[in-house]
């Protein structure tokens, strides 16, 4: 959530984030007013409260005759007070949840606009001319059945459509995924992390997942669990209600685990294959740093994905996402896209979120800096999405013969595998 002095000092910037966002500008003006509710009522009560203190010690002085009347007027106060008190909860609660509807203030440098009004900020790697190379290329359904590598018939029989088996080398190719990449954050800092995937609904809404997000997060009601759609939310929830010396920042987590998307409003975009499914692996990056390190944090979370996707030989760009397609949490995100050569256009692979100190103040996460004891800041940042680096992977890297060449970053931790091969039908 947003720091409510900041919403009182510099209303304008909050209702022009609001605007620049797509959301609603009115909300500003009703959680100031709630706001006002609540500190006039937090007043009203503090008084009352004074008040009575007061009376119990004059009445513990009092001659008999004045008793009976101070007592009375204690019985008015106390109902009075009682009043008050419930007041101020009810006040509290409606200020909240309002703030909790509230997305992040973007950075003011940000892309206005939506889905397509990103900016790109780089490009990288060759776009490979198949026609030139004289075949045309295959998507990765195609070469990863091939290659014995992918079922999604089956995953359709078992668990519906947008499910998948991953087989043989398939299964293989994730796990040096996972392992390559676990391997850099590693060596980069990151403490390697196996992370819960059922969350209580203080952790989801407290990373920012129950708002615009909430219609494609998986709840299982009976037990009033949420599966996660990334080990951003356990790992933002790790540090839940605990304050953190700032001599130990910055704290780096990569989080690997499963992940559940209901992909709602996605009907019929991306339906052939394994790029666009619900259930999925990732190893995500996370960063806690003092406030004035976010926006160098968020450069290196930068850095590190635009690492990984060089070593795995991807053409890809970078882009600056407007200020319509950021999630509730982020200040501002940054994207890589690698090239799909069957779709003929870039797609998201990675994503860098600098989220200032917004989930920090919804999940009660402070810094110790001195004396002073305030919210610090959490950045997030998706290093390998599995199921879509392998669709790049398998497109980028085909052979004429519909095998695949392995970069070399994977190839320790496939057996020293040059290349995947079709089965024999």
């Amino acid at each position: 959530m947003i720091d409510l002095r900041l919403l009182r000092e510099d209303p304008d910037r909050v209702r022009a984030s609001q605007r620049a966002r797509g959301e609603d500008v009115d909300l500003v003006d009703a959680l100031l007013s709630a706001d006002e509710r609540r500190r006039s009522s937090g007043l009203r009560f503090d008084e009352l409260r004074s008040e009575q203190k007061a009376l119990g010690k004059l009445i513990s002085k009092a001659t008999p005759e004045e008793r009976a009347e101070l007592l009375k007027k204690a019985e008015q106060l106390k109902a009075d007070v009682k009043a008050a008190d419930a007041v101020q909860d009810e006040a509290d609660e409606e200020a909240r949840r309002l703030l909790l509807q509230l997305g992040n203030i973007v950075q003011e440098d940000v892309p206005v606009g939506g889905e397509e009004d990103f900016v790109v900020l780089e490009t990288h790697g060759t776009i490979r001319d198949f026609a030139a190379e004289g075949f045309k290329a295959k998507d990765h359904l195609e070469l990863g059945e091939a290659l014995s590598a992918i079922d999604v018939e089956r995953g359709a029989k078992v668990s519906g459509s947008r499910f998948y088996y991953l087989t043989g080398v398939g299964a293989l190719l994730e796990l040096a995924l996972v392992n390559a990449s676990i391997a850099q954050a590693t060596e980069a800092g990151f403490i390697p992390m196996l992370t819960p995937t059922l969350v209580r609904p203080r952790a989801m809404e407290g990373t920012g997942f129950l708002g615009q997000a909430a219609e494609n997060v998986y709840h299982l009601e009976k037990d009033d669990y949420y599966l996660v759609g990334t080990s951003e939310v356990p790992l933002a929830a790790y540090h839940m209600d605990e304050i953190i010396d700032a001599e130990k920042l910055p704290l780096r987590y990569a989080g690997f685990s499963p992940c559940y998307r209901r992909e709602a409003g996605t009907y019929g975009k991306d339906t052939r294959g394994i790029f666009r499914v619900h259930q999925f692996d990732k190893v995500e990056m996370f960063s806690y740093v003092h406030p004035d390190e976010a926006a160098a944090e968020h450069q290196r979370l930068l850095e590190w994905e635009k690492q990984w996707l060089t070593a795995l030989e991807l053409p890809f760009r970078v882009i600056d996402v407007a200020t319509g397609d950021l999630g509730a949490s982020a200040t501002r995100k940054y994207d890589c896209e690698a090239w799909i050569p069957t779709q003929g256009k870039y797609r998201e692979l990675t994503s860098a979120s600098n989220c200032d100190s917004f989930q920090a103040r919804r999940l009660s996460i402070r810094m110790r800096d001195g004396k002073k004891v305030q919210p610090l800041s959490t950045l997030n940042g998706t290093l390998c999405a599995v199921p879509r680096t392998i669709v790049a992977i398998l497109e980028n890297h085909q052979l004429p013969d519909g095998s695949v060449r392995v970069p070399p970053v994977l190839r320790p931790y496939l057996g020293g595998r040059e290349t995947l091969e079709p089965t024999a039908k």
